[in-house]
């Protein structure tokens, strides 16, 4: 046959629970046994497997048993697996008392170096092994209060930011940590064991080498050996970081820091900086990082400062090969027109770098001695007295020498420019006036001369209040005679008022010299609702000769038309608070909004689904409805809408959350069934009933609950309160003997807050005697209303007769196993007598024939 599987929870009571009926047995057999239990802990009855004691999965996790029986004359077999289920019953203990670890100075926080390790008898693939641990106490407390950090889930041990910045050897040498470790992930439930760690500080000799200097190309051989760093602590892994080739540098495994290639002075333009920092290694001591490379740095970066010496191994170069400027025509003698600066990459404090500059080539070069070029500085000049009927362009060679006599040339590209000295009157016809205003539609034809002479107003114009940012309003030009595409052709506008809140800007088109005036800025017409704006035209360059005039102006005047706006909210957001249990009908808060048109404004709600709030539909006013219970719910969001009175489609809204503080107006309760549980008498150790509370309120009053036992002398003697946590405690016997009995222990539960609310409890707790397992023993009583004796015995004799019926049934179905009646039924008879074996009363006779009958079940 195959095997079957059984899955039973260790420590159980042999008496009351039992095994499920052994599967697949024929209708008739015989001489069933058990095997392969050598301790006699398991037994086969009537198709039953049962155990006669608590299994203990610690001791024995499973069980192999073989079955066999006879049927139709042939013995056969199967096997049993009998699986025993993990129950949390051993405490968690650190693999030692006391442990001891040291931490380097420099060490950066969050980095382990040590680890402290516990162990769990339990099933370590159930809640039973999830171990926590956690910092309890540190000592001394300098020079901060938390200078330790222990990882829940792994137990490491590193420095917390206070630790890593504040740690010194010569304030505290040494320091000593309280642990603790927890079963059940840390619930409240779980079973603890703490533990000592002494954590010893040592000094290090990790810190920034001497600086180093090298002369570029060095001949070798290489690599050449420059520096060397050391870190005292652990075994690290060293690493080079920095503005260099790959390769360049290298660092060993002590540290040594090695040069593998000659260096090149300009690929770099300040001294190398090269910074060493070192990661985790594995065999690092005292870690837990399973024999691996985490790759994390554990101290700050140490720096290497690589000067490297220069030679004269550059020649000097120009930035760009060719340069373009220009000189006005009207330029006198010495006037700087540009300045070439050519650039030396050898070392600039020395006279490697020194440059002197030439001007060896003119074209056209007549006529000649125009230009000239400073030796040291390369400052270009005008040489010639003037400029006037010169060539409009010249191309200037220039060349760049150092003192070693290596070189470079650029050329510059000088543009000879026709001087604003003619105002576009002269074109025109008209007096100096600079420039003459029209409107883009007049640019051709001319305007007439007598237009000319006036101070030109274009509009008015007329914009909606809701036009969009980035309109055009108009558009005009001015006219210019200088030379087309020259900087005296060119107009600069400006409004000169008008505009003073920049509602509007110019885009000028440099093609054509024509210029758009654009909305800048969202026109409110409640504020203003025309402009009158002043225009004004000039050159870039000063008129050499002539004035701007009265022609050089316009104005233009815009008028808004006025659009209804809808209304606009003071907040975006409202955030209130309101006290829980509050009187209903208190305004919380106002919501303001305004109508740019001075329209009526209504209120409305939106979101406020179970109608807590009302709004007042003109005011504005948010109120409460009814008494508000923050258990019930912490936080109301809705939304206030504030429409138009004009024009409902016109609205805006806001967004109003409403948070509820709380009031201590819940007393704490007792939760649990504590009617099956016992306590044994005479007291066990350790032995306790595990009461739990609760408080509906928030932390600040329902926080930490405190239990206390009445004033009573016989109560304070016989009972004992010890708190597990802020809502759990221990209740114990106070005395080593109490009379076998239901008690009713008096005691309160209050609350954190001030003042404290209490609930007082009488809890009926069970006292009796136990046998070796923590087994009741005792009788039950009969209780103050429960049914009586004469009751139980009736519900007791049906009880039997059932029970008969089935065993009659199963006998007759296997006659086999008709020694179960012999096993089972002698047992009766004892059963009316009382355990002197003396005649027992009619109750004495009943309770035995109850407890028999239990004994069976």
């Amino acid at each position: 046959m195959a095997h079957k599987n059984f899955h039973y929870s260790e420590n159980f009571s042999p008496l009351l629970e039992f095994f499920p009926q052994l599967p697949d047995l024929p209708l008739t057999y015989t001489d069933l046994m058990v095997g392969g239990d050598d301790e006699g802990i398991f037994g086969v009855e009537s198709g039953f497997l049962y155990a006669l004691k608590p299994l203990d999965r610690e001791k024995q996790p499973s069980y192999s048993l073989q079955v066999s029986f006879t049927a139709s004359m042939h013995p056969q077999s199967f096997t049993v697996e009998v699986c025993v289920i993990d129950k949390n019953d051993n405490v968690p203990v650190f693999r030692e008392e006391s442990m001891r670890g040291s931490v380097q100075l420099g060490l950066l926080k969050g980095i382990p170096f040590m680890q402290v390790e516990a162990l769990d008898q339990d099933d370590r693939n159930t809640a039973h092994a999830d171990l926590r641990f956690s910092l309890l106490d540190q000592t001394p407390r300098i020079p901060a209060s938390h200078m330790f950090y222990v990882d829940a889930d792994t137990g490491e041990v590193s420095l917390t930011e206070d630790g890593a910045s504040t740690l010194d050897p010569e304030m505290c040498g040494r320091y000593k940590l309280s642990v603790m470790v927890q079963d059940m992930g840390g619930r409240a439930n779980a079973f603890f064991s703490t533990g000592t760690v002494l954590v010893e500080v040592t000094g290090n000799t990790w810190a920034s080498p001497d600086p180093v200097r090298l002369q570029e190309n060095l001949p070798g051989p290489y690599p050449i050996p420059i520096s060397q760093v050391k870190w005292s602590g652990s075994s690290v892994e060293y690493s080079l970081e920095g503005e260099f080739p790959e390769m360049l540098f290298t660092i060993n495994r002590e540290g040594v820091i090695y040069l593998n290639a000659p260096l090149d002075r300009e690929t770099q333009d300040q001294p190398c900086f090269v910074s060493g920092n070192h990661t985790f290694w594995n065999r690092v001591p005292h870690q837990h990082c399973g024999g691996k490379a985490d790759g994390r740095e554990i101290a700050k970066p140490a720096e290497l400062r690589v000067m490297v010496g220069d030679a004269n191994d550059n020649r000097p170069t120009f930035p760009q090969m060719q340069y373009h400027t220009v000189v006005k025509e009207l330029a006198t003698k010495g006037t700087e027109i540009l300045t070439v600066q050519a650039a030396d990459n050898d070392d600039p404090k020395t006279d490697n770098v020194r440059i002197f500059y030439r001007l060896v080539g003119q074209v056209p070069e007549s006529p000649r001695n125009l230009f000239r070029v400073d030796r040291d500085s390369g400052v270009i000049t005008v040489q010639a007295d003037s400029m006037e009927g010169t060539a409009p362009q010249y191309t200037l060679t220039i060349t760049a020498e150092d003192a070693k006599g290596l070189n470079s040339s650029c050329t510059v590209i000088v543009k000879v420019l026709d001087e604003n000295k003619q105002s576009s009157t002269t074109v025109l016809g008209q007096g100096p006036t600079g420039h003459v205003f029209g409107p883009i539609e007049n640019i051709r034809p001319c305007l007439s001369a007598p237009e000319r002479s006036t101070k030109l107003q274009y509009g008015p114009f007329h914009l909606p209040e809701d036009a969009p940012v980035g309109a055009t309003v108009t558009a005009v030009a001015a006219w210019d005679s200088d030379e087309r595409g020259g900087d005296s052709w060119l107009v600069d506008y400006r409004l000169e008022s008008g505009n003073e809140e920049e509602v509007f800007s110019l885009v000028t088109d440099r093609q054509t010299n024509e210029v758009s005036l654009v909305l800048n800025k969202v026109l409110d017409f409640e504020r203003e609702n025309e402009y009158i704006l002043v225009l004004s035209a000039q050159n870039p360059v000063a008129l050499v000769r002539g004035r701007y005039g009265p022609a050089s102006t316009s104005t233009v005047s815009i008028f808004i038309d006025d659009i209804n706006e809808g209304p606009v909210l003071s907040q975006s957001h409202y955030e209130v608070t309101v006290r829980e249990g509050e009187e209903p009908g208190r305004v919380i808060a106002t919501i303001r909004a305004y109508d740019p048109d001075s329209h009526p404004i209504r209120y409305s709600l939106r979101g406020d689904t179970k109608n807590y709030f009302s709004i007042g539909k003109y005011s504005g006013e948010l109120k409460t409805v009814q008494a508000l219970d923050r258990e019930e719910n912490s936080t109301y969001t809705m939304e206030v809408v504030a429409e138009d009175g004009r024009n409902s489609s016109l609205s805006a809204s806001t967004l109003v959350t409403v948070h509820i503080l709380d009031v201590n107006d819940n007393s704490p309760v007792l939760v649990g069934d504590y009617s099956w549980k016992y306590l044994c008498t005479p007291r066990w150790e350790d032995q306790a009933l595990v009461l739990a509370s609760r408080d509906s309120d928030g932390p600040q009053h329902g926080g930490r609950l405190n239990f206390s036992l009445r004033s009573e002398p016989t109560v304070q003697r016989n009972w004992k309160l010890t708190p597990i946590n802020d809502t759990h405690t221990n209740l114990s016997l106070n005395i080593a003997y109490l009379a076998p009995d239901v008690y009713i222990v008096p005691f309160t539960i209050s609350d954190s807050s001030s003042p404290p609310r209490s609930t007082f409890i009488n809890l009926p707790v069970t006292v009796c005697t136990c046998n070796l397992r923590g087994n009741c023993r005792t009788a039950a009583k009969q209780l103050s209303g429960m049914p009586t004796l004469q009751s139980t015995l009736g519900v007791l004799l049906g009880t039997l007769g059932v029970i008969g019926n089935i065993i009659y049934a199963f006998v007759y179905r296997n006659h086999t196993n008709s020694h179960l009646c012999k096993t089972l039924l002698p047992e009766l008879p004892t059963a009316w007598k009382s355990q002197s074996g003396e005649s027992a009363s009619q109750n004495d006779t009943l309770t035995s024939l109850a407890n028999w009958a239990l004994k069976m079940y």
